[in-house]
């Protein structure tokens, strides 16, 4: 039986809203992302369904208390500890018609609610996301946060660039009418990285709207060392590449560029050492045009990122040097995970660990979240 999201209930002026939030590992953050939800300046009912993986430090005691001190919070536990998972079981404990997907580490404006909701009405969309306005606190950090925002860096989806309102591909977190999720099913649970933007294909491919409002503005926080950020996006990449072979007719060019980037870089190394050592004069005319091509395209990637970290607006230089590596980082890490992805598929054991291997309190120790690139 075919599904048809062309056609969807009609809303009632301030229907109930339902947030859901997977939390793992973040004692840190929890009560403050709450109170955010809890803050909404909205006037129809709303909750906040708690999806708790299984934390090692305070969260639970945390998450636990804000249930029994206001009845607006519900915790569900999910000893599994995946992202898709923790969703699935929150959505299932919601009793309202719009559901609002936050993370702990992003920071919600007091009428996000208001406006999503009317965006809906609006628009008879299926899903509706803004604009994710990422910042940071240290130079790389900030630089991380730069790099989100460059076209160079995650150039594409309207969620990054801040395009003007209209259908998007995807949507940044969601705000969800529940058919959605009563017609579609949940978040695909096989997918650690990625379950956003498969569930925004399903959308599409059932006839729903998804819609892009860059009035919904949301603070996001970044990883804040290279390490993390390599990992990140080395999953992030892998993961994609799980869903373009699932999905094979129905994915971005873009999404190809970074493994592009990778494959004429390391062409352009071997030919470099091959010219070095002379043993480049034995090969094929072509293959040394096309050596010649991978060295021309190598340089010229990193005159752009050096011209674009040299002129960064607002930004001393320690932020320009990490900029200038960060944004090769986030292209190499992301490239060589989809090339490793494409050929084996990804499994569980491919989850970005950065957030576990550091079990700090700083703004980088977070739950795995939603697949930004």
């Amino acid at each position: 039986m075919s599904i048809d999201l062309s056609q969807l209930w009609e809303l009632d002026e301030r229907p109930g809203v339902s947030f859901i939030m997977p939390v793992l590992n973040e004692e840190s953050r929890i009560e403050r992302a709450v109170q955010t939800v809890l803050n909404q300046e909205y006037l129809g009912p709303k909750e906040i369904v708690i999806g708790l993986g299984p934390s090692t430090d305070r969260t639970a005691e945390i998450a636990e208390r804000m249930a029994r001190d206001d009845a607006r919070v519900h915790v569900v536990h999910n000893p599994a500890g995946d992202t898709p998972t923790s969703l699935n079981l929150a959505i299932a404990e919601t009793r309202y018609p719009v559901i609002i997907r936050v993370d702990a580490h992003s920071e919600l404006p007091s009428d996000y609610a208001a406006i999503g909701v009317d965006t809906l009405r609006e628009t008879g969309a299926a899903n509706v996301g803004g604009l994710m306005r990422a910042v940071g606190e240290t130079p790389f950090q900030k630089a991380v946060a730069r790099a989100y925002m460059s076209p160079i860096g995650l150039g594409g989806p309207a969620y990054h660039s801040g395009a003007q309102a209209g259908p998007s591909e995807s949507a940044y977190l969601g705000i969800f009418r529940r058919e959605v999720f009563e017609l579609l099913g949940g978040f695909d649970p096989t997918l650690r990285r990625g379950q956003d933007w498969e569930l925004n294909l399903r959308i599409r491919a059932a006839g729903g709207l998804v819609w892009f409002n860059p009035e919904l503005v949301v603070t996001y926080w970044p990883r804040a060392d290279i390490r993390s950020v390599a990992q990140q996006f080395y999953a992030t990449g892998k993961w994609r590449a799980e869903i373009v072979r699932r999905h094979s007719t129905r994915n971005s060019l873009r999404y190809f560029a970074p493994p592009v980037l990778v494959a004429g870089l390391a062409t352009a190394a071997v030919g470099t050492a091959l010219q070095a050592t002379g043993a480049a004069r034995r090969l094929p005319k072509p293959v040394r045009w096309g050596i010649g091509a991978s060295q021309v395209g190598a340089a010229s990637y990193a005159a752009v990122v050096s011209a674009l970290a040299l002129t960064a607006k607002d930004a001393d230089k320690q932020e320009r040097a990490a900029f200038a590596a960060a944004v090769p980082t986030m292209h190499i890490a992301w490239g060589t995970g989809f090339l490793k992805g494409i050929v084996t598929g990804a499994d569980h054991s491919d989850a970005d660990r950065s957030r576990t291997e550091a079990r700090g309190t700083s703004a980088e120790d977070r739950t795995e979240e939603q697949d930004r690139p």
